[in-house]
């Protein structure tokens, strides 16, 4: 470049400079603010903005370090609007049969969490079959009202239905909740006349945490050993439990911990926070609540099911079904094959929409025909 072209070019860098000066000059007369200035204003805010989503991410994740609290209250929000809308949706299936109700039958000294809801369609004095179904939400959501429709539906075929409460984490932990599970037992049996329930003839059910407690009470009932070790007496006999009903339930505690990606994380902290330990799974709640471990061959019946669209299918209730199989356990499975379409989610039973949703109910309510029969 010649001294005349670096001439011309530096006299259009000074023209430009005085331009940009004279464009600043002039947003500032006009009351507004300079280029500079304003970019410089924004920049700091964006690193100010930043800086306080970094913040909260690291109050986050120390405080999920060290309690979990925080996130079991947001999954349990997450749970609860999910209950209600199936809760809404399943309504509509539920027939007009006439049943009597009672709501909120205390039978514990925990205030709302030991309560339960009894349908039947039996006249006062009179006693039917009974299925006794333990709700679902993770052990840390979930209330009895979550499987009225559904027990509806099932006691306006000749059943009392009885929905009951119980403590959820991280209020309560393990295995607070299954302590009063049995005592909800002990007190339907002592009050069978009042409740029309058939002392002879009990099913016990359950729906995701509600199958894993089912099958825990169905141990607890049939292997004196597991009985032993959670140091409890069983509040049924072998021979009142006639059946088990388990829907998209967790068995194995192991397979569980082994998990990873955000359904993981919320197991694990749902986990955590129901039994009251980071370390579950290398604990006395993660084996004892591992029911495929302690099943024997004096397992009751068992209807058992999940849908394919539902990871806990693959990892907990065929394995479980497998299980109870090998040791000669009379079992009543429904599952899909993995491409069966549509793809059935957790819980697909309470979606009344979905055929496989209706054929899960008939099945059942053959399963409850067969082993009330006798």
């Amino acid at each position: 470049m010649t001294s005349t072209e670096q001439a011309a070019e530096a006299a259009t860098d000074i023209h430009t400079d005085q331009d940009a000066a004279s464009d600043s000059e002039a947003a500032v007369a006009a009351g507004g603010e300079a280029p500079a200035r304003k970019r410089h204003r924004v920049r700091r805010t964006l690193l100010i903005a930043c800086g306080g989503v970094l913040a909260v991410i690291l109050v986050i994740v120390v405080v999920t370090s060290v309690t979990p609290w925080p996130s079991a209250m947001v999954i349990r929000a997450v749970f609860e609007k999910g209950g209600k809308a199936t809760v809404a949706e399943a309504s509509q299936y539920v027939p007009d049969t006439p049943l009597r109700t009672m709501s909120g039958v205390q039978y514990g000294d925990g205030g709302p969490d030991t309560t339960l809801d009894v349908y039947t369609p039996a006249a006062q004095g009179k006693s039917l079959p009974t299925i006794v179904w333990i709700h679902g939400g993770a052990w840390i959501s979930g209330s009895a009202s979550d499987v009225e429709p559904y027990l509806r539906i099932l006691a306006a075929k000749g059943y009392t239905g009885i929905a009951l409460n119980y403590s959820l984490g991280p209020e309560k932990a393990y295995p607070t909740a299954v302590h009063q599970l049995n005592d909800a037992l002990a007190y339907i049996t002592e009050h069978a006349g009042a409740l029309s329930v058939d002392t002879s003839r009990i099913i016990l059910a359950g729906d995701s945490a509600g199958a894993q407690l089912a099958s825990q009470l169905a141990t607890l009932v049939t292997n004196p050993d597991y009985a032993d070790l959670l140091g409890m007496r069983p509040a049924l006999t072998r021979a009142q439990l006639i059946g088990v009903i388990l829907n998209c339930g967790v068995y194995d505690m192991r397979a569980m911990a082994e998990l990873d990606g955000i359904v993981a994380w919320g197991f694990k902290i749902a986990l955590w926070a129901y039994t009251g330990t980071k370390g579950w799974s290398a604990e006395y709640p993660g084996a004892t609540m591992s029911t495929i471990e302690f099943v024997t061959d004096d397992f009751p019946p068992t209807f058992i099911s999940g849908g394919n669209g539902d990871g806990l299918t693959w990892l907990q209730g065929i394995p479980m079904a497998q299980r109870l199989s090998s040791l000669g356990v009379d079992v009543t499975p429904l599952f899909w094959p993995a491409q069966h379409e549509p793809a059935l989610p957790h819980e697909y039973q309470f979606h009344l929409h979905y055929s496989e949703a209706q054929e899960a109910l008939t099945r059942t309510e053959d399963f409850l025909a067969h082993v009330t029969a006798h």
